[in-house]
């Protein structure tokens, strides 16, 4: 697959996620793969279109930086992406990455939850006021004393070799 921002990579077909409703925005995509960043230190990662090789959005896992995320899937998600055990469940929420980098934000309000076991994927909306479309990352960590410098350093997006 040639992507306008990693290239040429390879995809491996067991690896595709199904968004059977789209992404919201995109709701016409259905088919995404995550593009590891082979900087283990750095914590972002690119959900990459199939489909439409022009459109990837940078992801974190949300634990990173607000340990005390805590929220409740819906019956219906679980249902429709079969979910059976809270181990299949990996979370990852779409990062806004500005001109200034240290502005950069988290959609906490819009998770996406994938079922680890057979790929189906679903963005949810949640309904908690605790959470926003935008938190900002750097100030998050510093109120979790995490390490603020990992994120500054991911910049630039940097593709694992296996993805190529």
């Amino acid at each position: 697959m040639n992507t306008k921002h990693f290239d040429e990579i390879e995809v491996d077909e067991n690896k595709i996620l199904d968004f059977s409703d789209g992404i919201p925005g995109f709701e016409a995509l259905t088919k995404f793969v995550i593009i590891h960043n082979p900087e283990e230190e750095v914590p972002f990662q690119w959900l990459q279109s199939v489909e439409d090789t022009d459109l990837a959005f940078v992801i974190v896992n949300p634990f990173i930086f607000r340990s005390d995320y805590d929220f409740e899937i819906p019956k219906s998600t679980l249902e429709k992406l079969q979910i059976q055990s809270p181990e299949d469940v990996s979370v990852f929420t779409i990062v806004i990455i500005p001109e200034d980098i240290k502005k950069m934000t988290a959609n906490l309000r819009a998770p996406i939850i994938i079922n680890t076991k057979n790929n189906k994927a679903k963005q949810i909306v949640l309904d908690d006021e605790n959470y926003h479309t935008k938190h900002y990352i750097l100030e998050e960590m510093k109120n979790a004393s995490a390490k603020p410098q990992q994120i500054l350093e991911a910049e630039e997006p940097q593709v694992a070799e296996e993805a190529r």
